[in-house]
């Protein structure tokens, strides 16, 4: 799936749904169980590739900001998240991460984790089968595309805490 093709998905669902995680997950889920099988896996391939583009010290600041904390976990969530606002929304937070300030609703609230298996339950629910090596999360990880155990290096440049506020100012003012 060319990445023009993923983000408009993921465009369309944000339209769809702007602030309802659940009613997102359900718009993705129902375009892609419409979609061939190779298109589904297609999906998961990209989403892969952009949460792993995500992996960036900077974004991880932002999260920690927002939060206050950051684990495996919510990290990985709060990539989904991010993802979900859209194209837009995630290019700007690639390039500068204080632009989350205008779309954040607020702590704890950046989690998209349903994100991740949305591709899953629609190849599922147009093959009747029981999740093996032919699904999309499989396929994937045969490829190199592994966002947790076997993850390439986190990007950028790391920090401690006190260079949060110099760093994302705007964020920081608005959460601290």
């Amino acid at each position: 799936m060319p990445a023009a093709a993923f983000w408009q998905l993921i465009d369309q669902a944000v339209a769809a749904a702007p602030a309802d995680n659940e009613g997102k997950e359900h718009f993705l889920m129902n375009a892609l169980a419409a979609k061939p099988l190779e298109e589904i896996v297609a999906f998961e391939l990209a989403l892969r590739q952009h949460i792993i583009a995500a992996d960036d010290y900077g974004l991880m600041a932002a999260q920690k900001i927002i939060d206050g904390y950051v684990t495996d976990d919510s990290w990985l969530y709060f990539r989904c998240w991010l993802i979900g606002q859209g194209q837009a929304v995630f290019a700007a937070a690639l390039q500068n991460p204080d632009t989350l300030t205008a779309v954040v609703p607020g702590p704890y609230e950046c989690d998209f984790e349903s994100l991740l298996y949305v591709a899953t339950a629609a190849y599922q629910r147009q093959t009747g089968k029981e999740e093996d090596d032919t699904f999309p999360r499989s396929v994937a990880l045969s490829q190199g595309l592994d966002y947790d155990f076997m993850a390439a290096e986190t990007q950028g440049e790391d920090w401690v805490e006190e260079d949060l506020p110099r760093m994302l100012p705007k964020l920081w003012k608005k959460f601290r």
